[in-house]
Order: C-alpha cells, then structure tokens, then sequence
C-alpha cells in the first residue's frame, strides 16, 4: 500500500526480492499540473509495468467491497509506504504477520503526514526511518527496526529519495526477520511522542517579523517543491518564492531596520532583515518563470534598497 515517489523504491524491492507481491495498493488517479491532467500515482504506474494486480479504492474505512477482496487475496504482510490513509482495525487484522509500516521519522517523533518536513523545520540534525507494526492510533505502533542519517542541509526532495531507499532497504531486512523469528519489538513511549502535521499552503508564507533568518532558510528546504517558501515584495506585491539562501550575522548598522526591508541588493544576494538577524536570498523565482540567481533577477527587475518584502 503506496501513492507517492517515495513508496516506490520499496514496492521495486519487494518484486525483485524472493517476496511475492499479491497486489499494490495505491490512491485513485488524480488531476495534476496546469493542465489539470488525470494521471495515474507512481506506485500505479510500476505496478502496471510488472502486472500486478492493482486497487484503488476512494475510501478504505467502511468500505466492504475492498475489504472482501483483501481477505481474499490472504496476504501474510501488508506493507505501508506514504498511502496517505489511515487503515481501520479490519484492515490491521488481515495478515498473518500484520501490517507493517514505513515512517519516515526516528518514532516516536513525529508522527503523523508531514515527518520529513517538519524535522527539517525544526533543525533537527538527524531523522531516519522506522519500520513499525501497524496499530489503530497514528503511528503508535511497536518499533521494529531504525535507521538513521544526518538531515545535512538536504532540502525534502533530497532528502524523501534518500529516506525512500533506506525504507525499501528496511522493509526487506524486517520481512527476513519475521521469517527467522529473530524480530524485536519496541513498545513506543507516547510521552516522547511529538506529531508532523499536514503541511497548508499558508505556512510557505515568510513572516519576517516573527520568524529567524535561520528558520527562512528551513523553511526553503522543507516545503520544496510544495508549497514553497513565499512573500510578497513592494507595494505591487509582486509574489516571490524564495528557493536558496542563507542567514548572516547581525551588524550594528541593520539592528533598527525593519523586519521584511531590503538592506542591499548585488549579484551576491538580495540581504533582507528578518526577525533577529539578516536572511541573504540567492535564488528566486516569479510567477511563470524558471529559478534565477539573484543577480539575474536584478537584471530584469528594478529593486530599490528599502523595499519591503511584506
């Protein structure tokens, strides 16, 4: 059970592994993109490609139809990789060996949709993935197996193909423990436990009042390439996605500007004072328009020093 890139890798292991895979598992087909395509999600397309037999069901809870043909396929493991629902207690008690799940945080932080992202945004220098029996709260399920790796600056899409890999890697090491009987698991301890939740659109945009240059930065890598890190400059309030950069060190001479202002503006950065120091944004972008360096940008853009970005 798999929707997005980063339950691909695991699926291609489990069919190129001595496992069998009865079936995948993944969400209907959507519209994406300007063109408002309906394209099929890519665990759907690397099923189809090896003729596994494919279901994608709206919705899993109370849904008998879909439940019946679980039962009849009698899987001994489910495996979950970013399905993106949360399965009831009738699913859970189908498999002989139950259903095991790969999170992608060091459990048991952050639970929930979002792991990747938010350890990115609270600076964390390490996450990792955690393979887990599946049980009915949200990722509240006994640890089996951890992997760990340095977050290292890596923006999410980096750093989700990393962790994808491990997973798939993961999954197969605990599949042969079960085999062996060798499997340890690990009660999770709930007061330990902080939650990832789902990522809106409105937390992209950078409040330079409140938030650190260190955390602009954050927030750069984490919501690449959705929904991104944003502001609004001037007066036109010309939209603005922010795609690298990084804090400096305060000076005397920008401690009384105001948060949001342009300090300078080069082929080196475009300095705007944020809520305790000065965020130096090297790569943007506009609406329409591919990501430029910020001396490109001036090129084709007027920019005066004390713009505001708001």
């Amino acid at each position: 059970m798999g929707t997005p890139d980063f339950a691909v890798p695991a699926l291609e292991g489990l069919i190129n592994s001595k496992h069998r895979v009865l079936a995948a598992v993944t969400q209907p087909d959507r519209m994406k993109g300007r063109g408002k395509k309906v394209l099929p999600p890519p665990v759907k397309i690397l099923a189809e490609s090896h003729g596994i037999k494919i279901l994608q069901p709206e919705a899993v809870k109370n849904n008998t139809e879909f439940l019946m043909e679980l039962k009849t396929l009698n899987p001994d493991v489910i495996v979950v990789a970013a399905y993106g629902r949360i399965l009831p207690k009738e699913v859970l008690e189908i498999p002989k060996y139950g259903c095991l799940n790969i999170h992608a945080s060091l459990l048991p932080k952050y639970r929930g949709a979002s792991p990747m992202q938010r350890a990115i945004l609270m600076g964390e220098e390490k996450t990792g993935v955690t393979i887990m029996e599946m049980a009915e709260g949200l990722d509240t399920g006994d640890m089996i197996l951890k992997k760990e790796i340095d977050v290292d600056g890596m923006y999410y899409p980096t750093l989700s193909h990393k962790l994808s890999k491990i997973g798939a890697e993961a999954i197969l090491e605990v599949l042969e423990g079960i085999e062996k009987g060798t499997v340890q698991r690990e009660k999770q301890m709930d007061e330990e436990a902080t939650y990832a939740a789902i990522i809106n659109k409105e937390e992209g945009r950078i409040d330079f009042e409140n938030k650190s240059a260190i955390e602009i930065e954050r927030m750069i890598r984490a919501f690449e390439p959705w929904p991104g890190a944003f502001s609004y400059l001037g007066e036109e309030e010309s939209l603005i996605k922010f795609k690298a950069g990084e804090a400096l060190p305060e000076k005397d001479e920008w401690n009384d500007a105001s948060p949001g202002k342009v300090l300078r503006a080069d082929n080196d950065g475009i300095l705007i004072k944020a809520k305790d120091s000065v965020f130096k944004l090297t790569e943007l972008q506009v609406p329409g328009k591919n990501w430029v360096d910020a001396g490109s940008y001036l090129r084709g853009h007027k920019l005066e020093i004390g713009a505001v970005f708001k």
